[in-house]
Parts: structure tokens; sequence; C-alpha cells
């Protein structure tokens, strides 16, 4: 039974239809030619796109193309059953590819599935496979695929385009230009085509997208997310809901927020040496200026385990008894967390370190009485000042 065409602008069938083998330069070798065929279900008005592959890029560079050709964007597509479309499909609710989603929600239309083995659901575009590859493909010499797709251009708009059609008695293009093209949507700004993984929150609180690592907030430790990627971001959801969005790194990179991160751990992990001297600090002054000391080095983050040992120790004996080891050790200008580990084992943080006498003391083992450095006689010793006599007095004239 015939079906009404529907408002103008507003429907467009597409198809993907194997046409035949074009010679690829950069290998040497024929390639299969597949056509992503447009055409819009008012005027019957077509636009053939030709590709090597069905993959989600080559048919959004399909549609790309078919809205400059168009001048504008149908409300509503009917495709088949791509998978690069449709990820499963379903008469009354299929599931639309995330991808797809993404460019139909850039584009602004809406997509109506045919149902599967149903090509009375999409009749238009059946019948004009048939045409495209008797009547363009068939018999024609490409130099490759930029050539077939420049001659496909001109045959939608010249050959295709003016032809009386069986159906509508009239030509596509009149039609289009007419009635349809004033009723399109405008066309979209340039899209990035991305691509869509399914990632893990691992126990680092990252995930691993194109080789890169991107932080997410530790709610969502273990669980799988679908990563969003193109050129200049990162977007993760979880059943479609945005979670964490990362600008995108190299392959290597990483990038950490560390509001994602537990607030036990961020600090180690960011190498934050000014929130560790800070925890230090909030036990006890001392022990502030402890971990101070302990981290003044050329390379500080290496001695980042030992202000954690500290902290350690004030968990194990409270900060009072570390407070005063640290206070015991820095008056002697001893840093060694080992050392206040000793003195918390001995508990010997409050006693005061017996100091060995000055050198010169009279209880010295080896001093002795200064009168034994006397000169005999009662003569005082003379110190020699380098230039001597000759620097202080001059020398006496002579006579000849």
């Amino acid at each position: 039974m015939r079906v009404l065409d529907g408002e103008p602008g507003v429907e467009c069938q597409i198809d993907f239809a194997q046409m035949g083998f074009i010679l690829d330069p950069e290998t040497g070798r024929r390639r299969k030619v597949h056509a992503l065929i447009f055409t819009a279900c008012y005027s019957r008005h077509m636009f053939v796109w030709l590709t090597y592959s069905q993959t989600l890029s080559a048919v959004i560079a399909g549609c790309e193309a078919a809205w400059k050709f168009y001048g504008g964007v149908f409300k509503v597509l009917i495709p088949d059953n791509l998978r690069p479309v449709v990820a499963d499909a379903d008469a009354v609710n299929p599931t639309l590819s995330n991808g797809w989603l993404d460019y139909a929600h850039h584009a602004g239309f809406v997509t109506d599935t045919a149902r599967v083995r149903k090509p009375r659901d999409k009749p238009k575009v059946e019948r004009a496979v048939q045409y495209v590859r008797g009547n363009f493909f068939a018999g024609e010499a490409f130099a490759d695929l930029a050539d077939a797709q420049a001659k496909a251009v001109a045959w939608c708009a010249r050959t295709a385009g003016t032809r009386i059609h069986g159906t509508t008695a009239a030509q596509p293009i009149e039609v289009f230009e007419r009635d349809e093209k004033c009723c399109l949507l405008p066309g979209p700004a340039a899209y990035d085509v991305p691509t869509f993984t399914r990632v893990k929150v691992h126990r680092d609180f990252h995930v691993e997208v194109a080789r890169a690592l991107y932080s997410v907030p530790q709610a969502w430790l273990g669980q799988y997310l679908d990563a969003r990627t193109d050129q200049v971001l990162v977007k993760l959801f979880h059943r479609g809901t945005l979670v964490k969005t990362h600008p995108r790194q190299r392959p290597g990179g990483r990038v950490t927020d560390p509001f994602d991160l537990p607030q036990e751990k961020a600090g180690y992990a960011m190498r934050d040496l000014t929130k560790l001297i800070a925890a230090a600090a909030s036990h006890g002054t001392n022990i502030g200026i402890y971990a101070e000391r302990v981290l003044d080095d050329p390379l500080p983050w290496t001695r980042m385990r030992a202000v954690y040992r500290l902290l350690g120790l004030v968990r194990r004996y409270g900060p009072e008894p570390v407070e005063a080891a640290c206070a015991t050790s820095l008056d002697l200008d001893v840093v060694s967390v080992t050392k206040i580990a000793s003195m918390l084992a001995k508990a010997t943080e409050n006693n005061h370190p017996k100091l060995p006498a000055a050198a010169g003391s009279p209880s010295g083992r080896f001093a002795r009485d200064p009168g034994e450095f006397a000169m005999a006689g009662g003569a005082t010793q003379l110190t020699l000042i380098p230039g001597g006599l000759s620097a202080t007095t001059p020398e006496k004239e002579t006579t000849p």
C-alpha cells in the first residue's frame, strides 16, 4: 500500500549499496566501493556518497557531504539497520549507537530506522539503488575514489536531478528547489568525529582512553563508563549521564583532578609538599617544623615517605610524645625519623641529653695549666709579624 510522501523537507531515506571496484592508487589494488544513497521522500532528489568502508566515520562523512549538497538538514532520517547506526535492532524500540546519537544531536535530526528485512519501509531509496548502479556506475572508468565522487555529485545534479521521475512526473531538482529546500534545517557546524569506547575505572581512580590516563571521582571506582573522545575533549558517561570531562592528552599522557582522589591519598598522588607539611603541623608545631626539615632536599618528593612514617608515629603514639621527640631532635639538630621512632620506642623523648664537656674545660682529662707555657726569667714572648723590621722601621742613610 502506498504511503504519503509527507511534508517537504521532513524525511530522507538512506541506504548502503555495493557498486563495484575502483583502483586505489595508494595500494595499487582494486577495492570494493560502497555507495551511501540519500533520497528526499518528497522531491526524490538524490545524493550519492562513495566510500571504501561502512564505518561510523564513513556514514557521518556522507551525511556532512549531503547537507552541503542539499543546503540543509532533513528533520527525519530513515536509515537501514546499518551497524554504525543501530546497536540493537528492534521493530518498535531500536537501540541506536552512541556515536550516531551524538551526531544526530549535533545536526538536529531524528532517526526513524527501518525494520529488519523490510525494504518496503524505505522503498524510495531501495528503487534508487538499482538506478545508481545501472545509470551511473556501470561501465564507467574512474581514476580513483575522489574522481568517482566528483562525477557522482555532477551526475546527481545534472542527470538524476533533471530526469522526469516516474511517480511525481516532475524533475526532482526542480521540485526540491521550489518546495523543499526552504524547509530544511540549517546546516550544522563542522563536526569532529569522535570515537566511543567502554572503559573501567581502575584502583588508581583512572581510566585508560587511547593510551592516556584520566582521573574519575572515587564514587565510580570499579565501574564501567562510556568514553567519548574527539580531538579536543574526553567525556566520560555512566548510562548517559556525564561523569567527567578532561582535555585530551597525547598517548602516554595523564591528567588528574585532585578532587577525584580520596583526601588522604591526594597529597601523595599529586606530590603536594605544602599539603603534607600542613598535615604534619596540624599535630604540633615541632612536628610541622621537623617535616619541613625532612623535606629540605633537592628532590623533596623522594623524602615524602619519611614524613608519612612520621605521621604514622603520631597515629601510633599520639601527638604529644611525637611533639616532644621532634623538639628534642631539633635542639640537637638531628633530622632522622628513625631516631624519632627509637626515642618513642624507648620512651626517652622527654629526657634531656648529656652533652660532652667543651674543649679546655678544667675537668678535661688532658687539660694543662696555662703557667706551664710561661717563659723562664719572666721574659715576654714576642710574636713575629710578617715583613719584620724592614716593613716598619726606615733604613738609615749611609754617608760616603
